[in-house]
C-alpha cells in the first residue's frame, strides 16, 4: 500500500471522499469508511456560522473516531473568521483543516466564499494565512479550475495557497461555469501537480476503478477524490483499492446486499437526525441505490415521499417480490 503524507497526517493512496454539503454527513461517511475510502472531508462548515455558535454549524463539526484520518472543512470569504473558525475547529480534534475555495453553488459562491475566491488570490491566500497561524494541524484548501475558460488559473491559485502556507491542495477539474456539467480536465490538474511541491488531490469524474487509475496516471496527483461518483454505490472505494492492488475487479454487489447497504445508510441517519429529518434527507439518495435494478423504475418514484424506515423496507421487499418480508 502507497501512502501519501499532509504534514504529519499519512493516507492510504487509494480514493478519499469529498466533501459533500447534505450528502456526506456522519452516516454516509461511516459506510464509505467501512467500505475502503482512505480519507475523509466533512460537509462545509460556515466560518462565520461558528464563531457565532451556532448550534447547526456546531452539529456539522462532529465526527466519529473511525473516520479518522478525516478533515473539517471551513467556508468563508473574512480571514478574521475563517482564523477563529480554525482556532474553534481544535476542540473537535480534526486531523486537517480544509478550506472551500471550490464550491460553485450561487449561496455561496454568490455571497464571496467557496469558488468566488479564485478571483481573488490575496484574499483567498489572506484566509489561508489566517488559518495557518490560528491552528496546530495541517490546512489544505479545495479549489477549481478557475471561475470560467476565460480565467483558468488553478496553477498559479495553488501556488499562492502554497505560498501561503497551504499544506495540500484538491483540485475539480471543472471550472465554476460548468458547475458539474461537461467533463473534468485532467490536464488542469496535471498542472497543478507539476506547479507545487504540496500534495495534489484530484477530483472530478472518477466512477470506476479504471477512472481512479486513469487519473492517477494521466495527472500524476498524490491522492484521488470522488465525490458523486460514490452516490448510490459506497462500495466502489473497496472495489477501486481491489483494482489499484490487484489489477482485478471485485463484483458487484447483489441487489440483496445494495438493499442492505441503503437500509444500513438509511438507520444510520435516523440514529443520528431522527426519522423525519433523515427519511427526508435520503429520498434521492435511496433513489440513487435503486438505480439500474430490474422493475425499479416505478418503484424509485416511491423514493420521493419516503417519511418512514418501514417506507423504505416496504420498496426493496416490492424489488425482491418478496410477500411475507425479508427487510
Amino acid at each position: 500500500m502507497n501512502f501519501v503524507s499532509i504534514g504529519n497526517v499519512k493516507i492510504e493512496k487509494t480514493a478519499a471522499l469529498a466533501p459533500m454539503a447534505s450528502v456526506a454527513d456522519r452516516a454516509y461517511r461511516r459506510v464509505c469508511k467501512e467500505y475502503g475510502a482512505s480519507y475523509m472531508v466533512s460537509e462545509m462548515i460556515s466560518a462565520k456560522g461558528l464563531c457565532y455558535s451556532d448550534r447547526k454549524t456546531e452539529e456539522l463539526c462532529t465526527v466519529l473516531e473511525s473516520e479518522r484520518p478525516y478533515a473539517l472543512q471551513l467556508f468563508g470569504d473574512e480571514p478574521e473568521f475563517v482564523g477563529k473558525a480554525a482556532s474553534i475547529l481544535m476542540k473537535w480534534k480534526p486531523d486537517i483543516i480544509d478550506i472551500n475555495m471550490g464550491c460553485p453553488v450561487p449561496k455561496i459562491a454568490g455571497n464571496g466564499s467557496g469558488s468566488a475566491l479564485m478571483k481573488n488570490t490575496e484574499l483567498a491566500a489572506e484566509i489561508v494565512r489566517s488559518a495557518v497561524n490560528s491552528c496546530d494541524v495541517p490546512v489544505t484548501v479545495k479549489i477549481r479550475k478557475g471561475w470560467d475558460e476565460n480565467s483558468v488559473n488553478a496553477p498559479e491559485f495553488a501556488a499562492a495557497m502554497e505560498q501561503a502556507g497551504a499544506m495540500a491542495i484538491t483540485v475539480h477539474g471543472r471550472t465554476r461555469s460548468q458547475m458539474y456539467h461537461g467533463q473534468a480536465d485532467l490536464d488542469i490538474i496535471r498542472r497543478v501537480k507539476e506547479t507545487v511541491k504540496i500534495p495534489v488531490i484530484g477530483n472530478g469524474d472518477v466512477t470506476s476503478p479504471e477512472a481512479a487509475e486513469k487519473m492517477y496516471a494521466e495527472t500524476g496527483c498524490d491522492l484521488v477524490m470522488i465525490g458523486r461518483g460514490s452516490y448510490g454505490k459506497p462500495w466502489i472505494f473497496g472495489q477501486i483499492r481491489h483494482f489499484l492492488e490487484t489489477g482485478e475487479h471485485i463484483s458487484e454487489p447483489s441487489i440483496e446486499e445494495r438493499l442492505r447497504i441503503m437500509l444500513y445508510q438509511a438507520e444510520l441517519t435516523v440514529r443520528y437526525k431522527g426519522e423525519r429529518v433523515a427519511m427526508s434527507e435520503l429520498r434521492r439518495q435511496c433513489s440513487l441505490y435503486l438505480k439500474g435494478m430490474p422493475n425499479a423504475a416505478a418503484l424509485r418514484g416511491r423514493c420521493g415521499s419516503l417519511s418512514s424506515i418501514e417506507d423504505l423496507k416496504a420498496i426493496c421487499n416490492d424489488i425482491l417480490g418478496v410477500e411475507n418480508g425479508l427487510f
